[in-house]
């Protein structure tokens, strides 16, 4: 094994992706699998997590574990992790991906339905699977929690205020759960910027560049967060916890 292989290692480790079967959750689960860790692969829609389970191992060899959940829904939070404890034994990447930003025309439009969707999803589903799921790797001596927050926390916009204010919490929560978990489980946020995934389709800029302010000056493509994800996943990062990482084209 060489150097860079060595140091990204994460043979015989699991790690558990929400929202894992699409997009940027995808992404990050071939490459922890293609890294030697066997995955958990958690969404609400059970045969996109079969389908991307199965691609996984046809392509890495390693074992993909589809389970079906609402992270939204605090109950069925127990379950998902007592299913991939049941399964492997262990978890040592925890990966809080999933999320939701919905579109409307002005903020009177937002009920407080969907502003509580956006929250239970974004915000308290996360901050259950961390409690429970951290507990369990304080015990066993190690860990990885990874919280996959949003440029737009930093930067918030009238046009996605409760997805922006759900993902600023989530970066406070990193912090606490850093104090809470150390010195053996590490907490850190990943704060992607605009990617093109199949998310963006419904953007429409017309004929300008809308990320001319950008030091890229382009939107990000999937694979380019597999190595910030693999950064906080692995040992590279032993050192490094309570931060922001991000990866969003430099985004001023």
């Amino acid at each position: 094994m060489g150097y860079p292989a060595e140091l990204f290692d994460l043979t015989d480790r699991v790690a558990l992706i929400t929202g894992g079967s699409r997009g940027l959750g995808r992404e990050m689960a071939f490459a922890a699998a293609r890294c030697g860790a066997d995955v958990v692969i958690a969404s609400r829609k059970y045969d996109a997590c079969v389908a991307t389970a199965e691609e996984i191992t046809a392509q890495t060899g390693r074992v993909a574990f589809p389970y079906q959940v609402h992270v939204g829904h605090w109950d069925e939070l127990d379950g998902l992790v007592d299913a991939a404890y049941d399964r492997f034994g262990h978890v040592d990447v925890l990966v809080n991906n999933a999320g939701m930003s919905p579109l409307y025309d002005k903020l009177t439009d937002v009920s407080e339905k969907l502003f509580d969707a956006v929250f239970n999803l974004n915000l308290k589903g996360p901050f259950r699977l961390s409690a429970l799921v951290g507990e369990r790797m304080v015990a066993a001596g190690r860990g990885s929690i990874i919280n996959v927050s949003t440029h737009g926390s930093l930067r918030p916009h009238p046009s996605f205020v409760p997805y922006a204010a759900s993902k600023a919490g989530l970066n406070a929560m990193t912090e606490a759960l850093a104090l809470a978990y150390g010195p053996t489980v590490r907490v850190n946020t990943l704060m992607p910027g605009p990617f093109l995934t199949d998310i963006s389709a419904a953007w429409d800029f017309g004929d300008e560049n809308p990320f001319g302010h950008s030091a890229l000056q382009r939107a990000g493509q999937p694979h380019e967060i597999v190595g910030a994800a693999l950064f906080l996943m692995s040992d590279a990062s032993s050192f490094t916890t309570g931060s922001i990482l991000r990866a969003d084209g430099g985004i001023p």
